[in-house]
């Protein structure tokens, strides 16, 4: 099983940027976790940072293209006016779904990619990020 998981605006910056919102884990540390999660449960991982939604539109379809089994995207900086990649987004075969590092309702942030997502998980700091990838494998296990 091949997950693709995107990483938007911002994410590259993690640790850094806002550490009061988002926590101190950097974007690397968290690659490091994800990609064990990847080798516990026996599926592969593909992380991808954008902070330029046409590559990121770009790596879905390449990643579509390649067999992905499901899409994964926290669409950060995205969240707010991503309308191409949505479009892109509710256009592919796998399931795709939504996380956020907090719980953006709470932000009175609304998505414009979430009516493309099967699911949306936020708030949940960065177990947001595997409480995903454990939907997405029983998503994909049905």
């Amino acid at each position: 099983m091949k997950i693709l998981l995107i990483q938007g605006a911002n994410l590259n910056y993690l640790g850094y940027r806002k550490s009061t919102t988002y926590g101190s884990m950097t974007a690397a540390e968290l690659d490091k976790l994800l990609y064990k999660h990847a080798q516990d449960f026996n599926y592969e991982l593909d992380i991808f940072y954008s902070n330029i939604e046409g590559e990121t539109i770009n790596k879905v379809y390449a990643g579509v293209q390649q067999g992905v089994d499901g899409v994964l995207v926290n669409p950060a900086g995205f969240t707010y006016n991503a309308f191409a990649l949505r479009d892109c987004l509710k256009e592919i075969h796998p399931p795709y779904i939504e996380l956020h590092i907090t719980n953006i309702e709470k932000r009175q942030i609304h998505s414009v990619l979430a009516e493309a997502a099967e699911g949306i998980v936020q708030g949940f700091g960065m177990d947001s990020y595997f409480i995903a990838l454990e939907a997405m494998l029983r998503l994909l296990k049905k």
